[in-house]
């Protein structure tokens, strides 16, 4: 069976394909196991490996192989290379761009994005997001998380909305916002 197109950039064939473009093309010097991809993504392994195969002979991204493991990164001798990082930086780019943000923030317990762009992400119908909100559980230094969402910003071509939730609050899911948060698609980002 195949999977619809996602709404996020209903170009891409599917989520698969759009989360791997925005591993692989948004880290220039990042180069990724196939296990790795697989683990960040969500997916099989072989179908990680039958999607790498298709970019890799389109010529977007390259692998070597040390020993047994294969290593994949974007190739940027592609002249697709940059106009599509551009592209996959608004539609899946925020899940990849918000975990090198964030890497460095103690007192983070929980990280997701919620709202519209988890929306289209989970596959949900409807106008393309406007913005990307972002769910921090925890007690970090909030100018961090300023400076953080600035350069996300930046990198993402979209407004972030950062909401820092007490880890009291987000477990007692008494209070509207939590309950709505909870109740909706949410993205996690890897910690």
């Amino acid at each position: 069976m195949v999977a619809p197109a996602p709404p996020l950039l209903p170009i891409f064939r599917s989520r698969l394909q759009g989360d791997l473009l925005a591993a692989l093309l948004l880290v220039p010097d990042g180069e990724f196991t196939l296990s790795t991809l697989a683990r960040r993504t969500g997916a099989s392994l072989s179908a990680v490996q039958r999607e790498v195969d298709r970019l890799e002979e389109a010529g977007i991204v390259a692998s070597r192989r040390i020993g047994n493991a294969r290593l994949v990164s974007g190739d940027p001798g592609s002249p697709a290379a940059a106009p599509l990082a551009e592209l996959v930086a608004l539609s899946f780019g925020p899940v990849q761009v918000l975990t090198e943000e964030f890497a460095d923030l103690d007192g983070i317990d929980v990280l997701e994005v919620f709202g519209s762009w988890a929306a289209r992400h989970a596959g949900e119908r409807g106008p393309a997001p406007a913005d990307v909100d972002v769910l921090v559980v925890g007690s970090p230094d909030r100018d961090a998380v300023h400076d953080a969402v600035a350069r996300a910003e930046e990198r993402i071509g979209l407004p972030v909305n950062a909401t820092v939730v007490s880890p009291d609050r987000w477990e007692t899911g008494d209070d509207g916002f939590v309950r709505r948060v909870r109740s909706a698609p949410r993205v996690g980002i890897p910690r």
